[in-house]
């Protein structure tokens, strides 16, 4: 189980301690003695509708269901806005041990001679087409559809459809495959009723009731041949494509209570987690990643100790003007790069990007940032990421001054607004294209604005903070001085030429990630949930080692060739590796996405330029000073005429 797990797993011992947002609700039968803290409503909740098919969600409401009248949504953090959910109240509410058979939510009626009635059907018709995906959420857990897939095993969703599609040669689309019944050609079958199961854990030993263990729902279709008062029974609910007239669909819900003794509320997700058991492909990919890095670190060794065990050997004025190699560029090797501005900002912006992701990713594997506590994993990023504007000030100022750049102004003016600037472009061409398709994952114009206010006046001014110390501080000291007039560089064979070297050098890295990243891709466009932050730890600590190594490793050997321009060519090797995320990301689109339409196309790709970038100025910062400790270390251990 993944390492999130253990957090909750042994706060569930102690006596009153639970993590923030995720202490356990007592429930108790209604007309009873209540106890203290002990609640008899059971509430459902409904977030935003989602598609395989579509990387537009919807909210609830967008769809026509039924709904409150008035609505007081409960508070969403950053996390929650920036990946569209939109979390409501709903009609349908329990009484704890209380069973209901077939109780009426309410009956929707439409007429297709009505312009808006019928925009409505034809959307509702346009999200069964689309296999949207109702997500509905009790007592802060997901709602779930279990189902039998091969092998025996059982597939439990956190979502289930709002209706499938037969084609108009027969053929069963989505959910459709599953009742035999659903047979009628060009029709489109409504799921508009469901029977919930709410399994519960009687707590004994503390008096206070019962805690909700699951929730499982089985989504059904009924005629209902009389929809004041239907009985759930019949042939199932379907709406011709071409029909018109007047159309009435009732909604209508049973539940049921299952008192269920071997799950306890702290590991009342496991039943979710296990349906999706990946850890045998996890433990093969870390193990296979292992070895690469231990390849590399005894190439690098072995290399290293012949060479400088030879190196110091030359004692006599006849051996030294034998030298060749890594020595001969010693008075040219911290020769300040081209374009020192610009690397300094993108080493300044993959200092910041690397401490938010390993602080992140270290949160996530204590249980601080599991899915229960939903959109905390965003939210800690993104004020990770504002709060450490010191360190890229910091980080870029220092740089730029030990490479004699004197336009300090400009420097810290790109750090604090280069490539947050091009991020936030992206983002709200983006976020156009969503409120164009009124997409719940668009932005209101007030949150653009608290992100902006985040960056300006948080994050700015402490990059500007980071920079002053930055300048302030004395250059970085060379083991060795660097000469007035640069040395000439050999002819490259084609091997040691900048660009091949890059190109290898990003494909052993991408070879470490590569199989985490189709699970991060699955769980944000397909929707699926992701909890392996235990994996995904071990998998960045081997990405770190594995880019440092295979980048010291190229910039040995270029060095070796008489090739001294280092700095760009270690960022550029490790961070090609964003050049293979970015051709997998494509290769994801057209292998595993059924999506269609030009919008949807470009948030897709919009939305993976970004992730590209971030992954970019990270891989290339980890490249640069795992290469800049390596240069200055050999420089400062052979002795040097």
């Amino acid at each position: 189980m993944a390492l999130w797990l253990l957090g909750p797993a042994l706060l569930a011992r102690a006596a009153a301690f639970y993590l923030p947002g995720l202490a356990p609700v007592s429930f108790c039968e209604p007309g009873k003695d209540q106890l203290p803290d002990c609640t008899s409503t059971i509430e459902l909740f409904v977030n935003r509708l989602d598609s395989v098919e579509s990387v537009l969600p919807y909210e609830y409401t967008a769809f026509d269901f039924c709904s409150m009248k008035t609505v007081k949504r409960p508070s969403e953090n950053l996390g929650q806005v920036l990946f569209g959910e939109r979390i409501e109240p709903s009609p349908y509410k329990f009484e704890f041990r209380k069973p209901a058979v077939c109780q009426t939510v309410c009956t929707k009626t439409y007429d297709t001679n009505n312009l808006s009635d019928k925009a409505k059907l034809e959307f509702l018709k346009k999200g069964m087409l689309l296999n949207y995906q109702h997500h509905w959420i009790v007592d802060n857990m997901p709602v779930t559809w279990c189902y039998d897939v091969e092998d025996g095993q059982k597939f439990c969703n956190p979502g289930f459809p709002i209706g499938c599609y037969v084609t108009e040669a027969g053929v069963s689309k989505g959910a459709c495959v599953v009742n035999s019944n659903f047979k009628e050609k060009d029709a489109f079958y409504i799921f508009n009723h469901v029977d919930i199961t709410i399994y519960y854990d009687v707590v004994e030993n503390e008096q206070l009731g019962a805690r909700l263990v699951a929730a499982k729902i089985e989504p059904k279709s009924y005629e209902n041949s009389n929809d004041e008062s239907p009985d759930c029974s019949g042939e199932p609910k379907f709406l011709k494509n071409k029909h018109t007239g007047v159309f009435k669909i009732p909604y209508t819900y049973s539940v049921n209570f299952v008192e269920d003794k071997n799950i306890r509320w702290a590991s009342r997700w496991d039943y979710i987690l296990e349906s999706m058991p990946h850890t045998n492909i996890q433990w093969f990919n870390i193990m296979n990643s292992l070895v690469i890095v231990l390849f590399l670190a005894m190439i690098i060794l072995r290399t290293l100790h012949k060479d400088i065990a030879r190196y110091n050997q030359m004692d006599s004025v006849e051996d030294a003007q034998e030298e060749f190699g890594w020595k001969l560029v010693h008075g040219d090797v911290f020769r300040p790069p081209r374009k020192g501005m610009l690397l300094s900002v993108f080493l300044g912006s993959g200092t910041q990007i690397f401490i938010m992701t390993f602080v992140t990713l270290f949160f996530a594997c204590l249980g601080f940032l599991s899915p229960a506590n939903r959109g905390a994993l965003m939210t800690c990023a993104v004020v990770l990421w504002v709060l450490l504007g010191t360190p890229a000030g910091y980080v870029a100022a220092r740089l730029y001054r030990s490479f004699g750049g004197e336009k300090w102004k400009t420097n810290v003016l790109l750090t604090a607004f280069l490539c947050p600037g091009v991020v936030f472009a992206d983002f709200f061409v983006m976020n156009l294209i969503l409120w164009g398709e009124g997409s719940s994952a668009a932005m209101s114009f007030g949150t653009l604005v608290a992100i902006l206010a985040l960056w300006f006046c948080i994050s700015v001014p402490l990059t500007f903070v980071g920079a002053y110390f930055g300048f302030k501080k004395a250059g970085i000291e060379h083991p060795v001085r660097t000469n007035q007039i640069p040395r000439q560089i050999p002819e490259q064979s084609f091997y040691t030429k900048p660009f091949p070297g890059i190109i290898m050098g990003g494909i052993l890295p991408f070879g470490c990630i590569f199989i985490q990243l189709f699970f991060i891709l699955n769980s944000i466009w397909s929707h699926q949930m992701y909890y392996m932050f235990g994996f995904l730890f071990l998998v960045f600590i081997i990405l770190v080692i594995t880019c440092s190594e295979a980048t010291i490793l190229l910039g040995y050997f270029h060095l070796c060739a008489e090739d001294y321009h280092w700095q760009w060519r270690s960022f550029l090797t490790s961070g090609f590796t964003a050049v293979y995320f970015l051709v997998y990301a494509i290769h994801y689109f057209f292998s595993e996405l059924q999506i269609t339409g030009l919008a949807i196309t470009i948030l897709y790709f919009g939305y993976t330029l970004i992730m590209a970038l971030i992954f970019f100025l990270f891989t290339g910062s980890i490249g640069f000073f795992a290469c800049f400790w390596f240069v200055t270390k050999i420089y400062s251990v052979v002795k040097v005429d």
